[in-house]
């Protein structure tokens, strides 16, 4: 249980360099940083993470998703974009029609651990 007023700040400055070297040994890199905001931003929007969710059930083309969030297909179509250039999702074709799925199966261990945390009771 997380104490609910607490110290946010030490009552005095020690720097612990053995901590700091192994920190600083294994952070992650800053390009794969930069690619991580910019996939959680993507995430930030229940549109897109009901696509996600409707992806991981079935894949689905541009007419079926529209008809399951009762959105239009150009704005379906905007989420979709979005989406694929984050390599969240990625489509096939078949004939005239596009089918979408889950990049890969991360993405929806995303979505599954997200879940699992935003319906933990507190």
């Amino acid at each position: 249980m997380k104490p609910k007023d607490g110290p946010t700040v030490c009552d005095i400055t020690m720097i612990h360099e053995e901590t700091l070297e192994t920190v600083r040994g294994g952070l992650t890199g800053e390009g794969a940083l930069r690619k991580m905001a910019e996939m959680f931003k993507v995430l930030n929007d229940p549109t897109r993470l009901k696509i996600i969710n409707a992806l991981l059930l079935s894949e689905m083309c541009v007419c079926d998703i529209a008809a399951v969030m009762s959105m239009t297909q150009p704005s379906i179509s905007h989420h979709l974009k979005v989406m694929r250039q984050s390599e969240l999702i990625k489509y096939r074709r078949d004939g005239k029609m596009v089918y979408y799925s889950l990049d890969d199966e991360h993405i929806g261990l995303l979505f599954q651990i997200g879940l699992e945390h935003a319906q933990e009771q507190r």
